[in-house]
């Protein structure tokens, strides 16, 4: 056996822990272990000694044998969500204590009167200024006031934060002033998480970089502490290679980068499933997709085009602002957890609560009472009770029964199985409005697009996902149920820079501006080199964020380092960008600069995806039998197929409706659908009742 042949992607959900090995010839091994939402690390070193075993190895030996653990973990979504990261401390601009609760001044829900901001993650009395001023060019008006600034420190001492966020007024055009009261912080306070905006993120807006600063200084003790002791656990085991965690925009750093950058990991594992889509659908030749992941508490989604998933950097969590660079992902609270229930005013809704790892569905028997998608999954027949992680775990279907019957068939008058079917329906409409959001909202029509599913639910609901929508074009991955695991071990490592740079787009700006891209570019090259990538493999993608003088919104425009010297070519891509995201555009108006941005990429050694050995016999030994599942087109319960999907190879091709089952997914195919599988076994449906192309 080579030293160390495996390469292991870890994805923390919030119902399974999901893990995709690599060995040193590309074959993957998929697993799947409940989660310990109080400390994600017991689940994940437990998976790591279930795949020990299935290897034949001991737990010490098989860990000596991983040279790489990518890493994607809901700590710092959980401990925003939960409310439960460090006491925090902000210091900031005299006359800017209350831009937490100010806000941008106006309701996002401007028609509802009962609409509540969520609350400041930093209490008002741990909210402190100094006085001191730069104007917006970076000109000092006015000095520190070191007197301020040491009394804010001594206060927030004494009220024992464990973390300090400093972010001043105008700081994104000039570091000073942040620098030196972060120094008098680490001299006085040295044991405190500090966050520095003029550092994490320097652009312009106080509010959105003020709530992204306090975001990661919230969030940075919780994720420091989790990954020092899972580093310890590991290390204790025998695991001497390295350790890389996944960051919201759709790559990897080392566990030093992202201890400093905390907020980055936010979505950690939803960002891995757009990376996976786009390597895995390569053959197929498709460059834009939509991708769908619906996992045991959220359902995610994210457009592709052109091979890159899209980036956002007005992104949110629970309502707060995070302008750091992310994977344009929509979650909505839809998944296999989801709990299904009825409103005061007789309506079934399903969601945003979820079952999650504990206590779980009804039907899993860990304690679990109110009924959720997966029991109506199981009600209707998509799932088998005898066959659920292989026969791993047995379900209840008495109890996911009786759950449904309490909670919503016998309040709405209606049966049991009317009830789940309703429960289906409802979810899958609220999943088809969240693609509608990434695809519609911004421009794109879904039809255009295949779905890739993904999540262990996905493969379930895709077909009428897709009927929804219209697409008539599904990729389901055989790694589905694990593909954010897939993405992890085929991602890059991937750093974020911004600078503030307000002017008019001109050919006066261009040396200022290629200064500015490759300071950028220098800051990008060192932290990779410090976290072992060579030169060689590094690459960079520039762009700018751009607006009509007096807009309050930019548009983020790709460039190439050429185009810097030819800002005509840059404005004129903006006008089209423009006018495909708003329906118009102003030539004749000047273009402003606001912000530059650049993302230094690090290439790293991707393995050659190759699940094991397809057991042969095509579509005769593939079918396991048949048993009752509700079809719409029937209006009831219909017997169809059962196909071992583990058995089917390259090559075949069977007409629904039938149920395709593996040890970790479940493929629904209803009537009118197609379903067949590619050189790699995946699975390609095809609907000849969408109306895409």
């Amino acid at each position: 056996m080579p030293q160390k042949p495996f390469r292991l992607g870890v994805d923390v959900g919030g119902t399974f822990t999901d893990f995709l090995v690599v060995d040193a010839e590309g074959r993957a091994k998929l697993h799947k272990t409940p989660t310990t939402p109080d400390d994600p690390s017991i689940g994940l070193l437990k998976g790591l000694e279930e795949l020990a075993a299935d290897f034949g190895l001991g737990a010490g030996e098989f860990a000596q044998a991983i040279a790489t653990i990518v890493h994607g973990m809901t700590v710092a979504t959980n401990a925003v969500l939960t409310r439960k990261g460090a006491r925090t401390g902000l210091i900031t601009t005299y006359g800017f204590r209350d831009v937490l609760q100010m806000r941008r001044g106006y309701r996002p829900e401007r028609y509802n009167n009962r609409y509540q901001h969520p609350a400041p993650l930093v209490r008002r009395r741990l909210r402190r200024t100094v006085r001191e001023r730069l104007d917006p060019t970076g000109r000092e008006l006015e000095p520190v006031d070191r007197q301020d600034a040491l009394a804010a420190i001594e206060f927030l001492k004494t009220e024992g934060v464990e973390s300090i966020a400093v972010c001043f007024m105008h700081s994104h055009a000039g570091s000073g002033h942040e620098e030196e009261v972060a120094a008098l912080v680490t001299e006085r306070l040295p044991e405190a998480y500090l966050t520095v905006s003029s550092k994490l993120l320097p652009q312009p807006r106080i509010y959105d970089r003020v709530s992204t600063t306090v975001i990661n200084a919230y969030v940075g003790p919780v994720v420091a502490r989790y990954l020092r002791s899972l580093t310890r656990r590991l290390e204790q085991l025998g695991f001497r290679g390295n350790l890389l965690v996944m960051q919201s925009n759709g790559g990897v750093a080392g566990a030093a980068a992202t201890i400093e950058a905390a907020a980055s990991t936010l979505l950690s594992g939803p960002a891995a499933a757009p990376v996976a889509a786009s390597a895995l659908t390569l053959e197929h030749g498709w460059k834009d997709i939509v991708t769908m992941d619906m996992g045991g508490t959220s359902f995610d989604t994210a457009l592709v085009r052109d091979r890159t998933p899209l980036v956002t950097t007005d992104g949110q969590i629970d309502g707060l602002p995070v302008a750091l660079s992310m994977l344009d992902i929509h979650t909505v609270g839809a998944g296999g957890g989801s709990i299904a229930w009825v409103d005061a005013g007789g309506m079934l809704r399903v969601g945003p609560q979820s079952a999650g790892a504990k206590p779980g569905p009804v039907c899993y028997g860990l304690g679990g009472a109110e009924p959720t998608c997966t029991d109506a999954d199981l009600v209707l027949g998509y799932l088998d009770p005898d066959y659920f992680l292989g026969g791993r775990m047995k379900l209840d279907v008495r109890g996911a029964r009786e759950a449904i019957k309490t909670a919503i068939a016998d309040p709405l008058g209606i049966s049991v199985e009317k009830a789940a079917l309703g429960i289906f329906d409802v979810i899958n409409v609220n999943m088809a409005e969240a693609i509608r959001e990434v695809s519609v909202k911004r421009g794109f029509d879904p039809r255009e697009f295949p779905l890739v599913v993904a999540g262990g639910a996905g493969p379930i609901h895709c077909a009428a996902i897709a009927l929804e929508l219209g697409i008539s074009s599904i990729f389901v991955p055989r790694m589905s149920s694990v593909l954010c695991a897939a993405g992890m071990v085929l991602s890059d490592f991937r750093h974020d820079y911004v600078r503030g740079h307000r002017s008019l787009l001109g050919d006066s700006e261009a040396e200022a501006l290629l200064a500015r891209f490759q300071e950028m570019r220098a800051e990008g090259s060192r932290q990779l080199a410090a976290e072992g990538i060579a030169e060689a493999l590094v690459s960079d993608i520039w762009s700018m964020d751009l607006r009509y003088p007096g807009q309050h919104h930019e548009v983020n425009v790709e460039i190439g380092e050429d185009d810097v010297s030819d800002p005509a070519a840059i404005v004129a891509r903006f006008h089209r960008r423009h006018e495909q995201l708003y329906g118009y555009s102003a030539a004749e108006m000047p273009v402003e600069v606001l912000t530059l941005r650049l993302t230094c990429i690090g290439e790293t050694r991707k393995p050659e995806l190759r699940q094991r050995q397809i057991a042969q016999g095509g579509e005769p030994a593939a079918r396991k039998g048949s048993r009752p599942i509700y079809l719409h087109a029937a209006g009831g319960f219909v017997a169809v197929d059962v196909c071992d999907g583990d058995r089917l190879g390259p090559g075949s091709r069977l007409a629904g409706p039938l149920l395709a089952e593996s040890q970790t997914m479940t493929v629904v195919v209803p009537p009118g659908f197609a379903l067949a599988c590619d050189a790699m076994g995946n699975f390609l449906l095809s609907s000849s009742n969408a109306n895409g192309p």
